[in-house]
């Protein structure tokens, strides 16, 4: 498959355009679909093409996003970009399972990426088809994740990177990896979508290649998760993944790359999705519970900073695959966020706060008796636990402004002297 095979098509009208134009949305103002002609593969070819690559030595097989390139992108192997992303470890604890109400409950931790997050594997996409084009410089507008896995990507290419943030909104580890990475970081009052108005204004104007998640590539790259997901599974469809919701792009990509295979029957059904947003940040689950066009959020607020997002822009797709599965969105609050990532941590996994809204909302769902006790359920953590340090502190210490240190793990005080430290391991 090359790439004059694809096509881009509006979610919304159909309008079709041709695969490598530079553009984001539709002349009708919605996003856009990268289809590609699944006709002319062979699925029993492609599993078994997948599967030896996991012995291979070479980069593109041992990435997690180019071990599956025909799913991907059509272009030669000497123009795909990556840094190894993928391949993240799956983990099963019984002790998430039994504070989410579930016996079977797998963790795919996409915090183990090279820069902490999932935005890898679309930014590994995103990058290589920006390179392709021509293109020398890229922004994003981002709450974190994206900008430190942009900066990264492009330094990595030799390409100039623009990076749009909320001041003061975003986390400090995130902030350190824009930095550190070399991007040029804009910060501007407002919130994330504030930011991601103005930067398509700017690259509209400048010719700058957008890499935010409305970027039809971006998406490619992400569904590769459920492709790495099902293989981790030796391709048995689990009854439920389930994820956070933030600009929307995850569920929407993770929907794609199921449909695909599905349509390839490389699997022989689909799971059922369920999206999780924060109560503060919650316009799809608004949207989902009373059957309306989605409203954005004004001024969103949650501890889960990589969530807070009130006009997601990918929300038609994600609905989209929600119907298609008999899907779900529930809500859940910054305590119910906090409290889980308490627990998803003390099991030695750990993830960042907006993660943790996948075990809350697991917790949540099967207390509602919508995900029933045996089913096989698997959740998506999005995030490294050192992308928001402060949080993890402030909570164990029992100071995070409206969360109540349930599972806190507080520092205790000793005086430096050997007598002091016995004494006082004795009393524990």
């Amino acid at each position: 498959m090359t790439a004059t095979s694809w096509k881009l098509r509006c979610v919304a009208c159909g309008t079709e355009y041709p695969g490598l134009e530079v553009r984001y949305r539709c002349n009708c103002g919605e996003t856009l679909d990268v289809v590609h002609d699944l006709e002319a593969l062979d699925g029993k070819a492609l599993l078994a093409a997948f599967e030896a690559r996991l012995g291979s030595r070479r980069p593109l097989d041992r990435s997690g996003v180019w071990r599956y390139r025909e799913l991907i992108l059509g272009l030669p192997d000497a123009s795909l970009v990556t840094r190894l992303e993928g391949n993240t470890r799956t983990y099963d604890s019984a002790r998430v399972a039994r504070y989410a109400g579930v016996q079977r409950l797998t963790l795919k931790h996409e915090g183990e990426n090279p820069s902490g997050s999932f935005k890898d594997r679309g930014m590994a996409a995103g990058i290589t088809i920006a390179a392709h084009l021509g293109m020398t410089r890229v922004a994003c507008a981002s709450t974190g994740n994206t900008s430190a896995s942009m900066a990264s990507y492009a330094a990595l290419a030799g390409m100039e990177a623009f990076v749009f943030i909320p001041r003061g909104k975003i986390a400090f580890g995130k902030l350190a990896q824009a930095l550190a990475y070399g991007a040029t970081t804009i910060e501007i009052p407002g919130d994330f979508d504030a930011a991601m108005a103005l930067v398509q204004d700017v690259c509209r104007r400048e010719g700058i290649y957008l890499l935010n998640s409305i970027n039809p590539f971006r998406i490619e790259g992400q569904k590769a998760i459920v492709f790495e997901l099902l293989q981790d599974l030796n391709w048995e469809v689990p009854d439920w993944i389930v994820l956070p919701g933030g600009n929307l792009g995850n569920s929407s990509a993770l929907y794609k790359g199921l449909a695909e295979l599905h349509a390839m029957g490389i699997i022989s059904s689909l799971p059922r999705i369920a999206v999780i947003q924060a109560e503060g940040a919650n316009p799809l689950y608004t949207a989902f519970t009373t059957g309306a066009i989605l409203e954005p959020v004004r001024n969103p607020q949650t501890v889960a900073t990589a969530i807070k997002i009130g006009a997601p822009v990918s929300w038609r797709k994600s609905l989209r695959g929600l119907a298609a599965t008999n899907g779900v969105v529930e809500q859940v609050s910054d305590q119910e966020i906090m409290d889980a990532k308490a627990q998803v941590d003390r099991a030695g996994i750990g993830a960042e706060p907006a993660s943790c809204a996948t075990v809350a909302g697991v917790r949540k769902l099967s207390a509602r008796g919508v995900i029933h006790p045996e089913d096989r359920v698997c959740g998506i953590l999005t995030g490294h636990l050192l992308k928001d340090p402060d949080a993890v502190v402030r909570y164990h210490r029992g100071d995070l402004e409206g969360i109540e240190s349930r599972f806190g793990n507080r520092p205790v005080q000793a005086a430096g002297d050997l007598e002091s430290v016995m004494a006082l391991l004795r009393k524990m």
